[in-house]
């Protein structure tokens, strides 16, 4: 029999301290820490929830959790100085059975096989990983494709002008106004009188800047309710 794992080894150079972390297809995550040169101390397999409980975690992949503990640990460990990968993330068939059915007990000839299996070949984690849902048949994030954000819905009286604006209709203050502003679909215009001056877009931007700024410094804040306690401002 044989197992897939993904997994990676990194070292601290400061402490002479390393970290073994691996996910086998099963869904278990096993880890190992310990001092160069020295056998490392393994801490308890830790299964994915999803294998033992079907009921609470219904339609959850085993995987799912492992593979992001896999990432967090990585992050963690590489923020606390474990920054030289002793072995770079890799997907590695081992020739060897996982404890069944839930392992409690450490399983030290995985993490060995594994470590003595690895390749030395530079990746990032998220590579391996992707490798690793691959050859298992499960679904992965397309390479290289660029993070889009959503457009934020508008409010509905911008909406509103929007729609004036597409059907070529100017948006005008009020004409008793002796000050007043006209917008259309080629650009601003503010009036003082009868005589008036065309914004550029650059100047718009500015004036709406400035006005949002305003309308923030200007806005009352929320009244306190009676018999509600003051905070730490309104302590005296």
């Amino acid at each position: 029999m044989t197992t897939w794992v993904v997994g990676y080894r990194l070292g601290d150079d400061a402490s002479s301290r390393q970290v073994t972390a691996l996910v086998t297809e099963s869904g278990v995550l096993h880890r190992a820490h310990g001092t160069y040169g020295r056998l490392p101390r393994l801490s308890k397999p830790q299964p994915s929830p999803a294998l033992y409980s079907r009921t609470l975690f219904e339609g959850e992949h085993p995987l799912a959790r492992p593979i992001a503990e896999l990432r967090k640990h990585y992050a963690d460990y590489t923020k606390r100085g474990y920054s030289r990968a002793l072995v770079p993330p890799a997907v590695v068939r081992l020739d060897m059975e996982e404890h069944p059915p839930f392992p409690e007990k450490p399983h030290r000839e995985l993490m060995q096989a594994f470590i003595g299996a690895a390749p030395n070949t530079p990746q990032p984690l998220d590579t391996a990983i992707g490798a690793f849902r691959a050859t298992l048949g499960l679904p992965t994030r397309p390479a290289n494709v660029s993070w889009v954000p959503r457009a934020r819905p508008q409010p509905p009286r911008v909406e509103a002008m929007l729609r004036t604006l597409a059907h070529g209709s100017p948006i005008s203050s009020p004409q008793r106004l002796p000050v007043g502003w006209t917008v259309t679909d080629e650009g601003v215009r503010l009036r003082v009188g009868r005589t008036g001056e065309i914004l550029d877009r650059h100047s718009v931007v500015e004036l709406q800047a400035a006005l949002s700024a305003w309308l923030r410094f200007t806005e009352k804040p929320p009244e306190r309710a009676v018999g509600e306690p003051l905070g730490e401002q309104g302590r005296p």
